[in-house]
């Protein structure tokens, strides 16, 4: 068994059966190309790479074999790769390109056949194969006005450009995590495609004194889970995120509040289709006081007045789809579904999501999805399925 085998869908199975063509062009970041074959390998994909004689002076073909487990394809031959794998009746479910140069870019464009990148995309192109393109080169090459057009006329015929990374007068490669991401979301079910949905997550914190606050418990991990389920769908989403510790993806487009004031002066601007909110907002809001509170006080008060309820300042201003989540403590499951129930008719939510704080665990979820019936779906498992699951029962409803 070939190394790349033991990894295979470690970290996910959204490309599992998918066949990936990763074409590698003659920029400096083509050494990217290992790290970037291994990450989609363990998200399921089955690679075959394809290589320029320019690339081969950057990268050798040895390093793209190991990665993917198949001897990359530097020249044409009898055996017509490039109509097996991206012909009328091809295998392949999508020509990766990445890096992408300039020089390859326009030749595309204009219907140039010369290295075995070039035929693999001109054949893809006439197939109808989907194509990504990653571009990489230096600033003054991405800017040229010719270039540029290239990309306009290669998306008009339906080539998704993924953008590269503009710093240090470079148009680098896009991170490896948004490039799989990207990927992932090309071959998905795009079920999603066209919604717009926002996802509010992660913890509201309240001054207590300059130095100090009052939050709640929160990861944000429901919250980034929900965002990237969406996004592999096919939608156009944005994630608020307050205090968190789990990582936020790059490919998500996110802003960061700190207090319930702060997500307060965004919610005029929600007018996505969808708005899942499983944000742990402070309950109560302390007296701020000034300065900083000794440290040597042996009692402290703190006076707490009731906070501002945000689902309902948010269902005031936003008539779209509302997901609220419902979490509380020590309490039995038919206490925990009254009082969902209860709260999804007072805030006139369209969906409620219950759970009990003895089962919150890191990746695992144990959800009760309540609708406007009172219909209910129950979701036991990662929180990643959980996500993909509430997501199915928003987009088709739930049954009962």
């Amino acid at each position: 068994m070939h190394p790349s085998e033991a990894i295979r869908a470690s970290e996910g199975e959204e490309l599992l059966g998918k066949t990936i063509i990763l074409a590698v062009c003659g920029s400096i970041a083509a050494v990217e190309a290992v790290k970037l074959a291994r990450k989609l390998i363990r998200h399921g994909a089955d690679i075959y790479p394809v290589i320029t004689e320019a690339a081969q002076g950057i990268i050798h073909p040895n390093a793209l074999e190991f990665a993917a487990g198949r001897k990359p394809v530097s020249q044409l031959d009898g055996s017509v790769q490039h109509v097996d794998l991206c012909g009328s009746s091809g295998r392949a479910d999508l020509l990766l390109i990445a890096p992408a140069t300039a020089n390859t870019i326009s030749k595309m464009a204009s219907g140039i056949d010369d290295t075995p990148v070039t035929t693999f995309a001109i054949t893809a192109l006439g197939s109808g194969i989907p194509i990504m393109v990653a571009p990489a080169m230096d600033v003054s090459m991405y800017d040229h006005p010719i270039v540029g057009e290239n990309i306009q006329r290669l998306r008009r015929l339906g080539v998704e450009f993924i953008e590269p990374l503009m710093e240090e007068q470079k148009a680098k490669l896009a991170d490896i995590e948004v490039i799989t991401a990207r990927a992932m979301r090309r071959l998905g079910p795009m079920d999603m495609k066209g919604r717009r949905v926002l996802v509010i997550a992660g913890a509201t914190g309240e001054l207590l004194d300059d130095v100090r606050i009052v939050t709640a418990l929160s990861t944000g991990e429901t919250g980034v889970e929900l965002a990237r389920s969406a996004f592999l769908r096919g939608a156009d989403v944005e994630l608020w995120m307050g205090r968190c510790s789990f990582s936020i993806p790059l490919f998500l487009r996110t802003w960061r509040f700190e207090s319930t004031d702060d997500l307060l002066s965004k919610v005029e601007d929600i007018d996505h289709d969808i708005c899942a909110v499983p944000a742990a907002i402070t309950d109560y809001v302390p007296e701020r006081k000034r300065g900083k509170i000794p440290s040597s006080l042996e009692t402290l008060r703190v006076e707490m007045k009731p906070n501002v309820r945000v689902l309902e300042r948010i269902r005031e201003e936003y008539r779209g789809t509302l997901i609220g989540f419902k979490l509380e403590s020590r309490v039995k499951p038919e206490e925990l579904m009254k009082r969902a129930k209860g709260r999804l008719k007072e805030t006139d939510l369209d969906y409620m999501v219950a759970n009990e704080m003895s089962r919150v665990k890191e990746g695992h979820a144990d959800w009760a999805v309540i609708d406007r019936e009172g219909r209910v779906e129950t979701f036991k498992g990662s929180k990643r399925e959980a996500s993909w699951g509430l997501w199915s029962a928003v987009l088709h409803g739930i049954e009962g």
